[in-house]
């Protein structure tokens, strides 16, 4: 009786170093994509200039016209300049 008790204590412990083990491993891995998406966004602000044409939340794209602060001034089309937030440009598009 008093073994088995004991071969259940080593496999909980077994089981609870094994996932231990996998949830260092995800967060590891999480953290790498989370510093991967920081500098690609951190990059993608870089870019945002006056002129660049851009595709924003929704998959619209336009022209920056004019930045204030957060805010950017994009036209979409000849007659037709709308006001977002920077944070919502999704690309700068490159010719």
């Amino acid at each position: 009786m008093n073994a088995n008790v004991e071969v259940i204590i080593w496999t909980c412990v077994t089981v609870g170093v094994l996932i231990g083990l996998c949830a260092i491993v995800l967060i590891a891995m999480s953290s790498r994509n989370m510093k991967k998406n920081r500098e690609a966004m951190r990059d993608l602000q870089a870019n945002i200039k006056v002129g660049a044409r851009i595709m924003f939340a929704g998959g619209i794209y336009g022209k920056i016209v004019k930045i204030k602060n957060d805010m950017i001034d994009v036209e979409v089309n000849k007659s037709t300049v709308i006001q977002i937030s920077r944070y919502s440009i999704q690309n700068v598009i490159t010719d």
